[in-house]
């Protein structure tokens, strides 16, 4: 019968640390170096025959760093023989390329997730996905974990006037994102005293104009009085 064995990349081993704390279980020996030429090498320190194994490496930080190591130490399981291997990618990335923006333009998304299919993994798992299409881009099994629960909660705990917050969302596409949260703490106010104070949402919608930088158009606020 296959065990799980987790194994960390290097953009967040304290995450994978408290991954396994939880599981109760040792983060598996994982070997990462660089050869002169700037070249990954990466060496499992351990057996992963008939395995379930799952990586944890983020695309933040060193995207592309990062993005190679994964594909490296996924084919290193699968060629290993181990019996499942899943990415854990909290930020995927390249998320931001999903479509075609213009003329010749690639859709970055699209490749990154042909990579990991071709690399070798069978499951993925990321968080809050750009746009909920990326998982149409693979023909593998995709979790598009969602933090807002999480967040509502972090919200309620440590925010005492949270039923007077302000909801900020930096683009339109983060506008149905703060929605779900308003009404999530809507609903959780009515039920409990049997009335909603509205959070208040503000939208900017920001209009990419470089790269680099976003500049936002116009700013506009809807705020709901009971």
């Amino acid at each position: 019968m296959a065990t799980i064995k987790v194994f960390s990349g290097t953009s967040h081993p304290h995450l994978a640390q408290r991954i396994v704390d939880r599981l109760g279980i040792d983060l598996g020996k994982v070997v990462t170096n660089n050869f002169r030429n700037l070249e990954t090498c990466v060496e499992i320190g351990e057996s992963v025959r008939g395995e379930d194994v799952y990586i944890v490496q983020s695309g933040s930080g060193e995207i592309n760093d990062n993005l190679m190591e994964l594909l490296i130490m996924i084919n290193a399981c699968k060629i290993a023989s181990a019996s499942r291997v899943t990415a854990v990618i909290p930020c995927f990335p390249y998320a931001r390329q999903d479509k075609k923006e213009m003329s010749r333009s690639p859709i970055s998304a699209k490749l990154v997730a042909n990579m990991l299919s071709v690399a070798g993994a069978d499951h993925i798992i990321t968080m809050d996905l750009h746009a909920s299409q990326i998982q149409g881009f693979f023909d593998i099994p995709v979790d598009n974990l969602f933090a807002e629960p999480a967040v509502l909660k972090w919200i309620k705990e440590n925010i005492t006037e949270w039923k007077n917050s302000i909801i900020v969302s930096p683009d339109a596409g983060g506008a149905k994102r703060v929605t779900s949260i308003d009404v999530s703490m809507m609903f959780a106010e009515a039920v409990s005293m049997m009335f909603a104070e509205a959070v208040s949402m503000m939208f900017a919608e920001a209009v990419r104009r470089t790269h680099n930088g976003e500049s936002v158009s116009y700013l506009f606020s809807n705020v709901l009085y009971l």
